[in-house]
């Protein structure tokens, strides 16, 4: 996974007096779980940019009083007015442990359901994975072009081979190509031409026994 570093200042005064006096600072309030205790501290909310407004996930090495401790996201708040993030819990990657992190989906390729007039829904934009730090991806990528109007891909159809678990359920959808109404027109104009042709074949059939006669 690709990371980034956040240089941070260890919290010792806690509370939601403390945190609104961070905010009010331009920090942000975090936590650290995992270790041998949670670890509190702050961090400019700018510092905290390329980790939350990315469409990647990342790791996120946080520099405490010269220590570096290796961190991925586990929760965030934001301000429903502002949008601004107010609140950081992280989970410590610890070696030799697993870990539990959402990763984004991205479908690769034009699907030939969309070249013939579907519409591409997607369904979970992101999946829940879990393993080593080093197994994990900052995405995870699936090819769809040979899919087909009507068809889905499902959650075991990407984790399969995968040096990692996927949480969420493996009959759960991850994109479809639905019908569309163009779709559908097109299929009703073929659905016509070929009657037509057939009911012409016909015809000509029926004309050519006559003369015979």
């Amino acid at each position: 996974m690709q990371s980034v570093t956040i240089k941070g200042t260890v919290r010792t005064e806690l509370g939601s007096k403390f945190a609104k006096a961070v905010r009010a600072a331009g920090d942000v309030p975090c936590v650290i779980y995992g270790g041998k205790e949670p670890i509190h501290f702050s961090a400019p909310i700018l510092a905290f940019r390329d980790l939350v407004y990315t469409s990647e996930a990342l790791v996120a090495h946080i520099e405490l009083d010269g220590k570096t401790i290796q961190a991925v996201i586990q929760d965030m708040q934001f301000d429903p007015l502002t949008d601004k993030l107010t609140h950081m819990d992280l989970i410590e990657v610890v070696e030799g442990k697993a870990v539990t992190i959402e990763v984004p989906v991205v479908m690769k390729g034009n699907a030939r359901g969309v070249r013939n007039g579907g519409k591409l829904k997607s369904v979970l934009r992101s999946l829940r994975i879990k393993g080593h730090i080093n197994d994990l991806p900052s995405v995870i990528e699936h090819d769809i072009t040979d899919l087909r109007i009507g068809q889905s891909i499902r959650v075991s159809d990407i984790k399969a081979g995968k040096p990692f678990e996927v949480l969420n359920a493996e009959a759960a959808v991850v994109v479809t190509i639905k019908m569309s109404r163009k779709a559908v027109a097109e299929d009703e104009e073929e659905t016509e031409e070929g009657a037509e042709g057939a009911e012409a074949a016909a015809e000509g059939a029926e004309a050519t026994e006559a003369a015979a006669e």
